[in-house]
């Protein structure tokens, strides 16, 4: 951590300088002493101090400094240890047109100054310096005049850029005393012997600026104004003023204190400051000895400046500054240049317009590049572009197809440029192997299961002379008596009931039969049993694999083109082919973490049933973007699809009987079940690699 040490930022000043033969003024005495329980030095001077002079502290390590303006040292010492309360020690060094006082503190004190007469007063407080002062005890932020009485303008809530809420108040003038303290999980601001206009006595509902802050209450007590300010969750807050406008900010904080950048955008060592009509210049020395840095300010930087810091960033008290006097900043290294914005603004225009000049008459020479990767042609339409011209208008780029050379001319400051550009474009570009594997599976199962049944009476003659039928078909159930003669028997009644299983796959079904008659042959019953069971699975793999560049699109496909007749403008018919294939279409992007986006296009086309118009084509089709780790397999898509069916043929009525009414039935049972994945596996390819 940085610490520096304010006696010897000081003692710079005096190196290769020597003294100052005549002073304005002189410090003639310097005394400590102890009152009720308060440390006081009182500082006296040969002629009287207008107001306090400028002062800072810093709490690591802990000391407080005064800087007089035009004024020598005539105590005839420069360091004298005193060990009385929270002081330990005094160093006074004189620079060149001011003399800066040091105290050296055993630990962080508030402090207050005052001038009476010739004496200058500083009382140091036993009260610890805190930036969220425990157990409701006040943080003296400013004091005001005793015999003045001050007023608030206006209050104002804004959300800063690191999301912290910011508190801004409008005093009436820069004297105005003001507290801080925390009092539970509230912050109490209250402003001495304030008054508050009634159409600012409200309270503020913050909520929505996403802010640390809920509310925002401001009232008068007694002859003060008091602003309650209810944070939530983990925050911290900092307090500043810049002549009449006071500004308090509540910051988030994170839980895991190593995750600094989730403090803000100001990450410079804290310190205090408290100027009182001072000059800038002044204030911007004393942050330059703070900081260590090499400020150099523009002579047109003038006026004063009232502020009041406390555990600040130096950075961003050294922002305050320059936006509340109108100055902007430019550093390069450890050298700051502050001047005001409208003469920097100014600067940097003539320096841009001299070297736009310089650039208009600078010779141009002409350079060769060779192309090993990129083709020449591509590079010249980038250079030369018209809508973002990377060549000046003086340059221009000529091609050599033949040994794909590239000649530019230009100024050497663009060539140099040019060649920046080309080393990082003119590279070889990597490949990337994609594998694509679609998996199809399907199962099929089938049952069928029938039954006849015949009954016939030869022995009962019909006054017709024929048989009487009953049932779904008309068989000669005489048939089974006249076998044997081989010519069926038409007389007699019967009863049919014909409900046979079906062939499945080609093949008929099984027949399980049964023929019960008499001694006669006269009455005959036949039974005939069929079924019939199918079980069938199958997979169909197809695995396309293509290799191709970075950012580069590639198609591989196979398959059939199926002929078809359509019309044309003028009526007659043409013959036309419509693809039926495996294709496989991808562009793949590699990121910068070795990842690898794919714009995929997936299809599996296979020729259908033929129909009157012409051929079906099955399809299977995915089209999507996806991100895949190198070497890692993603599934794209995937179509599961299943069929279940049963049929039931019976003959009414005595389809329904209890136990017997499967005599008279026909079951068929059919299930099916079709699943389709796809797989996607891309791989960064380090050497040459052949497809197998």
């Amino acid at each position: 951590m940085k610490t520096k040490t304010l006696l010897y930022a000081s003692l710079l000043w005096l190196l290769g300088i020597g003294l100052v033969a005549a002073q304005g003024n002189t410090i003639e005495a310097f005394d400590v002493s102890q009152q009720g329980g308060k440390t006081v030095v009182r500082v006296t001077t040969k002629e009287p101090l207008g107001n306090v002079p400028p002062n800072f502290a810093v709490s690591n390590p802990p000391r407080i400094a005064f800087d007089f303006p035009n004024t020598a040292n005539g105590l005839g010492r420069s360091a004298q240890d005193i060990s009385q309360g929270e002081l330990r020690s005094m160093n006074v060094v004189q620079g060149t047109d001011r003399t800066r006082l040091v105290l050296n503190l055993r630990r962080p004190v508030m402090h207050e100054a005052s001038i009476e007469g010739r004496d200058m007063l500083i009382t140091l407080s036993e009260a610890t310096v805190s930036q969220t002062a425990p157990g409701g005890q006040a943080a003296r932020f400013a004091d005001g005049r005793p015999d003045t009485k001050h007023a608030i303008r206006d209050v104002d809530f804004r959300r800063g850029r690191s999301g912290e809420g910011r508190i801004v108040v409008d005093l009436s003038d820069t004297t105005t005393g003001i507290d801080i303290r925390q009092q539970g999980q509230n912050i109490i601001v209250e402003f001495l012997r304030t008054a508050l206009p009634d159409n600012l006595r409200r309270r503020l509902d913050v909520v929505d600026f996403g802010t640390p802050v809920n509310t925002v209450s401001t009232f008068q007590q007694g002859e003060n104004v008091r602003m309650v300010i209810e944070p939530k969750g983990q925050w911290e807050h900092t307090a500043y003023q810049s002549d009449t406008q006071f500004v308090l900010e509540v910051k988030p904080v994170s839980p895991d204190p190593s995750r600094a950048s989730q403090r803000g955008r100001y990450t410079g060592e804290k310190l205090s400051l408290n100027f009182q009509n001072v000059e800038v210049r002044a204030v911007l020395n004393v942050i330059a000895d703070f900081t260590d840095l090499n400020i150099i300010t523009s002579d047109t930087v003038a006026g004063n400046i009232t502020l009041r810091l406390k555990d600040v960033p130096w950075d961003q008290a050294l922002d305050i500054i320059l936006q509340t006097r109108g100055l902007d900043s430019r550093r390069s290294g450890n050298v700051i240049w502050i001047a005001p914005r409208d003469e920097l603004a100014t600067r940097e225009k003539l320096a841009l317009e001299a070297q736009q000049q310089i650039s208009d008459l600078e010779q141009t020479r002409t350079e060769t590049f060779q192309m090993n990767y990129q083709k020449a042609t591509d590079v010249q339409k980038l250079l030369s572009d018209p809508a973002q011209r990377i060549l000046s208008k003086r340059g221009s780029a000529v091609v050599d197809t033949r040994t794909n050379t590239l000649f530019v001319q230009d100024t050497p400051s663009r060539l140099e440029e040019v060649r920046r550009l080309l080393a990082k474009i003119d590279v070889p570009v990597r490949q990337v192997m994609i594998e694509a594997r679609i998996v199809e599976a399907n199962e099929t199962f089938s049952r069928n299961l029938g039954v006849r049944l015949g009954y016939n009476d030869r022995s009962a003659r019909s006054a017709q002379g024929g048989n009487l039928a009953v049932g779904a078909e008309l068989i000669n159930t005489g048939q089974f008596a006249g076998l044997v003669q081989g010519t069926p028997v038409l007389n007699g009644p019967g009863l049919q009931s014909s409900l046979p299983a079906n062939g499945l796959n080609g093949f008929n079904a099984g027949q399980l039969s049964f023929i019960l008659f008499n001694s006669a042959a006269t009455r005959i019953l036949s039974l005939e049993i069929s079924a019939l069971e199918a079980d069938g699975k199958g997979k169909i793999i197809a695995s396309p694999r293509v290799l191709t560049a970075d950012q580069v699109e590639a198609l591989i496909e196979q398959g059939t083109e199926i002929p078809y007749q359509q019309a044309t403008s003028s009526g007659a018919t043409s013959l036309a082919f419509r693809k039926a294939n495996l294709a496989l279409k991808v562009k793949p992007q590699i990121t910068p973490e070795g990842n690898i986006i794919m714009t995929l296009d997936v299809n599996k086309d296979q020729p259908g049933p033929v129909t009157t118009f012409g051929v079906q084509i099955n399809t299977k089709h995915v089209k999507t973007e996806v991100l895949v780790e190198n070497g890692g397999t993603v599934v794209i898509g995937g179509i599961y699809e299943q069929n279940d069916r049963t049929d039931t043929t019976k003959v009414p009525l005595l389809g329904d009987l209890p136990l017997i009414g499967w005599l008279f039935k026909n079951n068929s049972t059919a299930t099916g079940k079709t699943e389709l994945l796809i797989f996607i596996t891309p791989r960064i390819v380090n050497e040459r690699l052949t497809i197998r």
